[in-house]
């Protein structure tokens, strides 16, 4: 099994679409259940809560996410002590904004996610409306003992803004959806079916603001031709002031070479 689920997603599709994503993870997720857990592994460990915020102003705010994890049934989840376990997270992206793979490396490396990776369309300077949808896929370790009891998991996510595109209203609208939630545990052990891998439902939890919308400034159509001029004229006085000053040195230099001569 790949570290990144994400990596196995694009081995297999060259974009990211959600109709294809859905069908990844309900073919590909649930088949790496392993014996350790029950069958009805879903009813006894659930997401109980999922609330979420965006944080700041502007074309760089973070996405706050918190996660409560609750069980049901203890006494199920006892064979889980002598496995290590992580939380998958997995935040698709609009393609009105980024994550800076350089930005959550240098967090990763402080320790503030076990690992992350951005996978699909990396190029940071790309507007909007040349890009590609991209996805955020975070790892962090979940001490099982903590799974016996319920758990309060927060996180926050640095996001930036694309160059939006045109738009009358002087803003552009950009939603997320419900991220979406893995538990992999494994054992120390090289064992067959010694990793255990599976979805938590997003429709069992109580959801706040599991839908975020971004309201990303853009530049108005009826401006354009006034910012043209604008941006034309003082590239060309920017020129201009270039070429006087080069000139006035070249000419001075003349002067002092014909003096000593």
């Amino acid at each position: 099994m790949k570290q990144f689920l994400m990596q196995s997603y694009y081995d297999r599709y060259t974009s990211l679409l959600d109709s294809d994503f859905e069908n990844f993870m309900s073919h590909e997720i649930t088949s790496g259940l392993c014996e350790v857990l029950p069958e009805n592994h879903s009813s006894i460990l659930r997401l109980s809560v999922l609330k979420r915020d965006l944080v700041g102003e502007g074309s760089h705010r973070r996405v706050s996410t918190l996660i409560k994890l609750q069980t049901q049934q203890l006494n199920s989840l006892s064979d889980l002590l002598s496995y290590s376990c992580e939380l998958i997270i997995i935040e698709r992206l609009p393609s009105g904004v980024f994550a800076d793979p350089f930005e959550l490396q240098h967090l990763a490396q402080r320790g503030v996610f076990n690992d992350i990776a951005v996978f699909g369309d990396t190029n940071l300077e790309l507007p909007s409306f040349l890009s590609n949808r991209s996805a955020v896929e975070i790892h962090l370790d979940i001490d099982p003992n903590t799974l016996l009891q319920p758990a309060d998991i927060s996180i926050e996510l640095p996001l930036h803004a694309r160059y939006q595109p045109l738009n009358e209203s002087g803003y552009s609208i950009v939603e997320f959806g419900a991220p979406d939630t893995i538990l992999r545990c494994s054992t120390k052990e090289k064992v067959e079916n010694s990793s255990c891998l599976f979805k938590l439902k997003n429709d069992v939890a109580n959801l706040y603001d599991a839908g975020l919308v971004w309201r990303i400034p853009s530049g108005k159509k009826a401006h354009s031709d006034l910012v043209s001029i604008v941006t034309f004229l003082t590239a060309f006085l920017s020129t201009l002031v270039i070429m006087v000053t080069s000139l006035h040195y070249f000419n001075s230099r003349v002067s002092k070479d014909l003096k000593q001569s």
